[in-house]
């Protein structure tokens, strides 16, 4: 599958929202739509209105906002939920329902001959009503699900021919990225549809395996902002757009507005009360923090050398730390010269040496070598001569 062929359905909204410390007021909603559409997302996912009366509302509201991005609402397979989602406007309807042993038995307890009838009933009666609608049909579980009953139910879907799209839902976050290619690449073969990807971040593959999924043919991949969802949430939009970033630099770039994600990361990181961590992907305070003297001499050569992403590109900068043991000669000659102190590359080596040996003592702040930068040209400045 070529790497230039997928979609994000940005999920914050509706994945987001069942996040432990997510409780969004209307407005905070509205905030975020804006943000993604700003950033680029083609999708944006809705908590479903049978949720709440305010679910409803807000979908509403959303729906009417007059976004580029597509508006989507997540509904259970049942003919209620989608007379409620039709009704409030959104763009697309994302129907589910469980296909493992775990949720037939324990959640809606129905038989996989039971799911098809209920799933050609719903879908079909939504596409009589809203002929333009974008429609999905997703399993859910689908990784602890039997592989002959998920491809049963996909092609009996598919040849329905009402649907725009079929999800695979690694629910639990199980997968593993082959397994995930292996699944997506046999559906691929399977069904003319599109097929979206929806991964859970249990065990931390989520981004692996939404990339594992796009090689093997999906088209479409959810996120939310930071990864927030259920449990740990799912695959994180900054650190999926980093990865096919990786992959197609230009492509990304003129797709979303990546100079966002920092705003994005800290809006949602406040209004859910978390920090961002040390090592988010791109946003995190250590993301182009560079400290060994090997890394920090490449990287003023040629930043390249020991970065994929260029922070730029997102708004962020790199920086170079050099108060400790770790530090090269190279790195505190380049913050001399910002000093716009003038000191011999032997001088540079010989302070380089002095705050090694005053970092293995005890821990040293930018201002301390700066101190030391400056006193040190100060005495070994040729004394100036009186005309």
């Amino acid at each position: 599958m070529p790497l230039d062929r997928w979609n994000i359905i940005e999920s914050t909204l509706r994945e987001g929202e069942q996040f432990v410390g997510a409780n969004f007021t209307t407005e905070q909603k509205v905030r975020i739509a804006q943000a993604l559409d700003e950033f680029g997302v083609e999708y944006i996912e809705l908590t479903s209105p049978l949720a709440s009366p305010k679910s409803e509302e807000d979908a509403r509201r959303i729906a009417r906002l007059g976004l580029r991005t597509k508006t989507l609402t997540h509904i259970r397979c049942h003919r209620e939920d989608a007379l409620r989602a039709l009704d409030t406007g959104v763009d697309g309807i994302d129907t589910v329902i469980g296909t493992s042993s775990y949720l037939r038995q324990f959640s809606h307890g129905k038989s996989i001959d039971q799911i098809l009838d209920l799933a050609f009933d719903v879908l079909t009666f939504i596409r009589e009503q809203a002929p333009g609608i974008e429609l999905r049909f997703s399993t859910e579980d689908s990784f602890r699900s039997e592989e002959a009953d998920l491809f049963r139910v996909y092609l009996a879907i598919d040849r329905l021919g009402v649907v725009d799209r079929v999800g695979i839902a690694d629910t639990v976050g199980v997968a593993t990225p082959t397994q995930v290619y292996r699944l997506v690449s046999t559906l691929r073969r399977l069904v003319r549809c599109d097929i979206e990807f929806h991964g859970h971040n249990d065990s931390g593959c989520a981004i692996a395996n939404s990339l594992a999924a796009i090689e093997g043919g999906a088209t479409h991949i959810d996120t939310s902002i930071l990864g927030i969802g259920e449990r740990n949430g799912i695959t994180p939009l900054g650190g999926f757009v980093a990865r096919m970033y990786t992959l197609d630099r230009a492509g990304v770039r003129g797709k979303y507005r990546l100079d966002m994600l920092r705003d994005l990361d800290m809006m949602v990181a406040d209004l859910v009360g978390v920090g961002i961590p040390f090592n988010n992907y791109v946003t995190g305070i250590a993301a182009f923090t560079h400290k060994a003297g090997i890394h920090a001499k490449a990287i003023l050569n040629n930043p390249e050398t020991y970065e994929a992403l260029n922070p730029t590109d997102f708004g962020m900068t790199r920086y170079i730390s050099i108060a400790h043991r770790l530090t090269g000669w190279n790195a505190i000659k380049d913050r001399a010269e910002q000093l716009g102190l003038g000191l011999s590359d032997e001088q540079v080596k010989l302070v380089t040496a002095h705050i090694k040996a005053l970092a293995d003592e005890k821990p040293l702040e930018l201002n301390d070598v700066d101190d030391m930068l400056r006193r040190w040209a100060l005495e070994t400045a040729e004394p100036m001569s009186i005309s």
